[in-house]
C-alpha cells in the first residue's frame, strides 16, 4: 500500500495498468506540449494519432477511455480542436450513440430466448463440422441484425455454464474453475479437449459476428456510421455492400468446414463422449425446472426478436428508437420493473458510446488540422479500382492495429470532405459543394429527384462522383470490418471475449486467438479485395 499521498495519486492513476504503461502514457502527455511549440500542430496531430491508436492497441492493459480520454482532453486544451467541434461531430453522429445505447440495451433483455437457442444447438448437432458451421452461420444471422457484443456475451455465457457444470461434476466441486487438481487422468484428458472444443465454437460464433455484422447497418456500429454519411436504409445499405459481403460470407463459412475437416490452426477438437452425457442430463433437469412464466417470456422475446427485423428492413424508425420499443415492450412483457434489473442492460453499451466521443475528439483534430488530407489527396488520386482497392486496403491493415469504428470515422469524413470540395469545383450547379452533398446524402430525399433537378450538362458528372462515393464508402465498410478479424484489437467482439472470465478457462490466450483467426483473416480478406475490385 502507498505510504504517502503523493505515491498514492501514482497508485490511483489508471489502476492496475502496468507501471511502463503508466510512464509511456505520462512521457505523451509531457512531451505533446513541447512538440506543439516546437514542431507546430500538424506533427503535434500525427503524434496525438499514433498515441491514442497505442492505447487502442494496448487495450488488454487498459481500457482506452481513461489513457485516451486524456489525450484527447489535451488535445482539446492545446487548441488542437475546439469543444464546439467535438459537440459538432457527437451531434452529428447522434444515431450512432442512439444505436449503442438502445438497441444494445435492447438486446440485452433478449438474451434468455438466445442462450436457450444456442445450448439447443450445442445438445442436438453431434457433427463438429455441422456444429462449427452452424454457430459461425447463426452468429452472422444474429449480428446482422442484433448487436456483435451481445450475440458474443451470449454465446459465451452459454460456453461458462456448460464448462461450470462439467468440472463441478467431474471435480465434485471440490476446486475452482480454473483448477485441476481435484480430476482424475480421464476426466483431465476430457478437459483438455472440452476446452479445445469450446475454443473453436467461440472462435467459430465470434467471426460468425463480423461476417454477419458487415452486411446492414446494424451490425457493427461504423456500419450505422457509414450509413449515416451516405444517406443509406438498411436495405440500400445491404444492397450496396452485398457485392462484397455476400462472397465473403461464403468463403468464411467454407473455411469453418476446411479447418475443421482437417483440424488446421488449432480446429478439430471433439465434444468428449463424457462430457456430452454430463450435459445432457444437465441440461434435461434444466428443461424440466422451467416454469410457465420462464416459458411465457421466451415466446415474447422471440415475437419481439420478429418485430425487431421488421422493423429494421422497412426502416419504422431511427435504429436507435427502435431499440428503445424493443426495451420498453420486454420489460413490460417479462416482468422488468425494477430500476437496477434495468440499469444492468446499459452497463455493456456505456463504456464503448463514451469512448466513441473521445474517438470523435480525435476525428475532430483530424478534421481541424487537416492531418489526413495528404493520405486522402494520394489515395483518391487514384482511379477506377485501384483506388477502391486502394481504400479496402488501407483502412483494413489500420483496423488490424486499431479499432475499426475510429478507423471508418475518420475515413468517411475525410472522404467525404473530398467530395463536397469536388461539387463546389464543379461549374453550373446552382449550388455550394455541401449544400448538394447533404441534398445528395439526406435519407428523407429522394437521390434521384435530387438528381434530377440538376443542369442537364452537370448532370454525368455528378452521377459519375456519386458513384465512386459510393464505392468508396462501401470499401471503407468492408475494409474495416473483414480484415479487422487478424486480432483482438480489430474487432470489439473478438476483445470482449479474450477480456471475459471464459478465455482462461478454456486457455484462450492473445496469442491463441490470432492463430485461430489467421486462416479466416487470409480467405475472407482475399475474397473482400477480389470482390472489391471485380464487383464494385
Amino acid at each position: 500500500m502507498p505510504r504517502t499521498l503523493p505515491r498514492a495519486f501514482l497508485a490511483n492513476l489508471l489502476g492496475a495498468s502496468p507501471d511502463w504503461y503508466k510512464l509511456t502514457l505520462a512521457a505523451f502527455l509531457l512531451a505533446n506540449p513541447l512538440l506543439l511549440a516546437l514542431a507546430g500542430p500538424f506533427v503535434t496531430g500525427w503524434a496525438l494519432i499514433a498515441e491514442f491508436i497505442f492505447t487502442l492497441a494496448m487495450a488488454l492493459s487498459c481500457y482506452p477511455l481513461p489513457a485516451g480520454g486524456l489525450l484527447a482532453l489535451e488535445a482539446v486544451l492545446m487548441g488542437l480542436t475546439s469543444p464546439q467541434t467535438l459537440y459538432d461531430e457527437a451531434a452529428h453522429n447522434f444515431p450512432v450513440i442512439l444505436l449503442l445505447l438502445f438497441m444494445v440495451a435492447g438486446i440485452y433483455f433478449m438474451k434468455d430466448m438466445l442462450r436457450y437457442a444456442f445450448t439447443k444447438i450445442l445438445m442436438q448437432v453431434r457433427s463438429k463440422i455441422i456444429l462449427s458451421l452452424v454457430f459461425c452461420f447463426a452468429g452472422a444471422v444474429l449480428s446482422a441484425f442484433l448487436d456483435a457484443l451481445t450475440v458474443t456475451a451470449v454465446i459465451i455465457a452459454v460456453a461458462y455454464g456448460f464448462y461450470e457444470v462439467y468440472h463441478r461434476q467431474a471435480s465434485t466441486g471440490k476446486c475452482r474453475l480454473g483448477d485441476e487438481a481435484g480430476l482424475d487422468d480421464a476426466c483431465r484428458r476430457d478437459l483438455k479437449e472440452f476446452r479445445g472444443f469450446l475454443r473453436n465454437l467461440m472462435m467459430h460464433g465470434a467471426v460468425g459476428t463480423a461476417l454477419g455484422g458487415v452486411c446492414t447497418l446494424v451490425g457493427e456500429p461504423q456500419n450505422l456510421l457509414i450509413a449515416q454519411e451516405m444517406g443509406w436504409h438498411f436495405g440500400e445499405f445491404f444492397v450496396k455492400v452485398a457485392p462484397v459481403s455476400l462472397p465473403v460470407l461464403a468463403v468464411g463459412l467454407t473455411t469453418t468446414v476446411v479447418v475443421e475437416r482437417f483440424g488446421l490452426f488449432g480446429y478439430g477438437h471433439k465434444l468428449p463422449a463424457a462430457v456430452r452425457a454430463v450435459l445432457t442430463a444437465d441440461n434435461a433437469r434444466r428443461e424440466a425446472e422451467r416454469t410457465n412464466r420462464q416459458r411465457a417470456s421466451l415466446l415474447v422475446q422471440a415475437a419481439c426478436a420478429v418485430y425487431l427485423v421488421a422493423a429494421l428492413a422497412f426502416h419504422l424508425a431511427e435504429v436507435g428508437i427502435i431499440g428503445l420499443s424493443v426495451i420498453v415492450v420486454l420489460t413490460a412483457f417479462c416482468g422488468k420493473t425494477e430500476e437496477h434489473q434495468i440499469g444492468q442492460a446499459f452497463t455493456e453499451a456505456l463504456p464503448f458510446t463514451a469512448l466513441l466521443v473521445v474517438f470523435f475528439a480525435i476525428v475532430a483534430v483530424i478534421h481541424d488540422q487537416h492531418l489526413f488530407a495528404p493520405i486522402i489527396g494520394s489515395v483518391l488520386s487514384l482511379s477506377g479500382k485501384s483506388q477502391t482497392a486502394a481504400y479496402y486496403l488501407v483502412s483494413g491493415l489500420l483496423s488490424m492495429i486499431s479499432d475499426n469504428v475510429f478507423v471508418a470515422t475518420v475515413y468517411i469524413t475525410e472522404t467525404k470532405a473530398h467530395f463536397v470540395e469536388l461539387f463546389a469545383a464543379m461549374p453550373g450547379l446552382g449550388l455550394d459543394g455541401a449544400e448538394l452533398l447533404a441534398r445528395l446524402t439526406d435519407t428523407r430525399l429522394d437521390r434521384a429527384a435530387v438528381l434530377a433537378g440538376l443542369p442537364a450538362e452537370a448532370l454525368p458528372q455528378v452521377t459519375a462522383a456519386l458513384a465512386r462515393f459510393d464505392r468508396l464508402a462501401v470499401a471503407i465498410n468492408t475494409g474495416t470490418n473483414i480484415p479487422s478479424v487478424a486480432t483482438p484489437n480489430g474487432q470489439a467482439a473478438f476483445l470482449f471475449l479474450l477480456t471475459s472470465a471464459l478465455a482462461p478457462l478454456i486457455r484462450l490466450s492473445y496469442g491463441q486467438m490470432v492463430r485461430l483467426a489467421l486462416p479466416y483473416t487470409v480467405t475472407m480478406t482475399a475474397t473482400g479485395l477480389a470482390a472489391a475490385w471485380l464487383l464494385l
